[in-house]
């Protein structure tokens, strides 16, 4: 009885509140609604990382009462629980839901699926994150919590018939309001949107952007502490003197992020393809991750609380609860241990992930990036004997993978400028930052969360034209209605197929269509007047082979380009061998027309 009536009521106050919005959007214009609808996006969103960061926080509050659990080992064994009921969750809970996890599928969605974002994901990823990484999974909570703030402005959007361009506009609001709720970082939140989702945003579009941000920001500074948040109010000031040290910091967090990149998803690969079923395999994975944080615990959850030891001088916390604790005490083997933690990040996250876990690369990008400045700032110190500002160099490291990991500078500049509560290392964050995406630019032209899309022939990007292209099923283009022509054939027979037909290009293939070649009118008008020759000459002898054959994994910038340097009409399609059809110059451009013109008429 109690918990109907507590259903009808929850129902009554969803149709009026409801009700209320298509009143509101009934009397205001269309830019004013949705500077309304991105306040209510942003505050959801901020609501989502409030009850995300707060779940987290009271599961490691319980873990860490010795009331409870009176055994370290117990550390290494909650992972593995973790990931197994987040397991049970996705595939048993919601098996028959549209569920992906990690920016990557958030990235096709906005580029491919018209910014649509399943409707399971206002709260799935809230679930089974906070189970993943509150038990110890290696991982973090940014990307659930982004996940989950797109789903609010994409659904809002859908809920108040609102167009493609409006909704992915709320969904990048949704994404701003997560981060900035997540970090109290509202710029950074702007930025990450902008930079990581490779959006197409006008100067109007920053305004909804930005009240989101602050909307979701305020909203956790109402609700969180300053003990959940990774927040940092002791930095010094700026030495010009330290610049090559941060140069070296750039170089080195670069390269780090190409490892990073690079392991991971070799680890994740390595999961994913085991044969075994998916509890077993969850099973298989969180007793590797079990093993690594047995040895070393801090690399259970988000790692927070590690960096902020780092930052305020108390390193010798990380052995905390380590069974290798004896062997590292000095100050040179902790540096060993320090790089023992940064190099098996990666392995721990793939792990966590590829074996059915739910999380992100953001929390380990800061935590390999703290590593990283505050080994180089303590080496130095320790070989030079200076007095190197080792807490500065710990979050400015921190910038300077994050940088290089998502290809995000701007982002991880004021994330880290926002954290500490003020712009005094703006300098070597600008530095470090850009030195580090330059250099992991080099070595990885895509992003960690474009790569996988980038290796499956497709392309995100933030320029339009690309965007456009990018949205054409490849598959929408391909002509079939040609004449095949046998390579027996003889001329006489392919002048009468040409004369019944008003293709000028013709496919020569074998009787099993395995491609071989084409003809073209042109390029036997010499002989194909010649009635003397018609038994004489057979298709093998006038056909030629295309320089550029197409396969269906191709993406369309590309095949364009191609046909613009070479002055190519059409272009054959071959999969496995198999004619498959042509594609055309024309078509591929009235496709883009027409996409183009469906956008700037939403």
């Amino acid at each position: 009885m109690i918990y109907t009536r507590l259903k009808n009521k929850i129902r009554n106050l969803l149709i009026f509140f409801h009700q209320s919005i298509l009143f509101i959007k009934s009397k205001l214009s269309h830019r004013q609604f949705i500077f309304i609808a991105s306040i209510l996006v942003g505050i959801s969103a901020g609501f989502a990382a409030v009850i995300l960061k707060q779940l987290l926080h009271y599961i490691f509050l319980i873990i860490n009462d010795n009331s409870i659990i009176h055994s370290y080992i117990y550390y290494a064994i909650l992972p593995i629980t973790g990931i197994l009921l987040s397991i049970i969750i996705t595939n048993y809970l919601f098996r028959k839901k549209k569920m992906f996890k990690g920016l990557t599928g958030l990235l096709t969605i906005i580029h491919k699926r018209s910014s649509i974002v399943p409707r399971i994901h206002m709260y799935s990823q809230i679930i089974t994150s906070s189970l993943t990484v509150g038990f110890g999974g290696s991982a973090g909570v940014e990307a659930p919590i982004v996940i989950t703030g797109a789903a609010f402005g994409s659904n809002f959007a859908r809920t108040y018939k609102l167009t493609q361009k409006d909704r992915t506009l709320l969904l990048a609001c949704g994404v701003a309001a997560g981060i900035g709720g997540a970090f109290n970082a509202p710029i950074a939140g702007v930025l990450f949107s902008l930079e990581v989702l490779t959006l197409d945003v006008t100067i109007s579009a920053f305004i909804p952007l930005i009240i989101a941000a602050a909307s979701g920001t305020l909203i956790s500074k109402i609700f969180l502490g300053q003990d959940v948040l990774l927040s940092f109010h002791s930095t010094q000031a700026f030495n010009y003197k330290n610049l090559p040290l941060y140069i070296i910091l750039g170089i080195l967090a670069g390269l780090l992020s190409v490892y990073h990149t690079r392991i991971f998803h070799w680890v994740e690969q390595k999961m994913q393809i085991l044969k075994f079923k998916k509890l077993q395999k969850g099973l298989i994975g969180g007793s590797l991750l079990a093993l690594l944080i047995f040895l070393f615990p801090s690399l259970y959850g988000e790692g927070y609380e590690s960096i902020k030891w780092l930052a305020g001088g108390n390193e010798i916390k990380l052995l905390n609860n380590s069974i290798l604790k004896p062997y590292f005490l000095n100050e040179w083997s902790l540096v060993i241990f320090l790089l023992f933690l940064i190099f098996l990040k990666p392995i721990a996250t793939g792990l966590t992930l590829g074996s059915g876990g739910n999380g992100g690369n953001f929390a380990p990008s800061l935590f390999m990036g703290a590593y990283l400045g505050f080994v180089i700032s303590h080496l130095t110190n320790l070989i030079f004997d200076l007095d190197i500002p080792e807490g500065n160099f710990t979050l400015v490291g921190m910038a300077g993978i994050l940088s290089g990991l998502y290809h995000a500078p701007l982002t991880a500049i004021f994330l880290i400028a926002e954290i500490t509560g003020g712009y005094e290392l703006m300098i070597p964050l600008m530095i470090v930052s850009s030195i580090s995406f330059a250099i992991s630019k080099y070595f990885e032209p895509y992003s960690m969360d474009t790569k996988k899309i980038a290796e499956a022939g497709e392309i995100i990007s933030s320029n339009k034209d690309e965007q456009v292209l990018s949205s054409i099923d490849i598959n929408s283009l391909i002509e079939t209605n040609y004449h095949k022509i046998l390579p027996t054939q003889t001329l006489g027979e392919i002048v009468m197929l040409m004369k019944n037909s008003s293709k000028n290009i013709f496919p020569v293939v074998t009787s099993t269509n395995e491609f071989l070649g084409v003809i073209l009118i042109e390029n036997i008008k010499d002989v194909m007047f010649e009635t003397s020759m018609y038994t004489k000459i057979t298709a093998s002898e006038l056909m030629t082979i295309p320089k550029h054959i197409v396969s269906k994994d191709q993406n369309l910038e590309t095949i364009l380009k191609f046909m613009e340097v070479n002055d190519y009409w059409f272009v054959p399609v071959v999969f496995e061998n198999e004619f498959k059809g042509f594609i055309s110059k024309n078509k591929i451009l009235t496709n883009y027309r027409m996409r183009l013109r469906n956008e700037i008429l939403e």
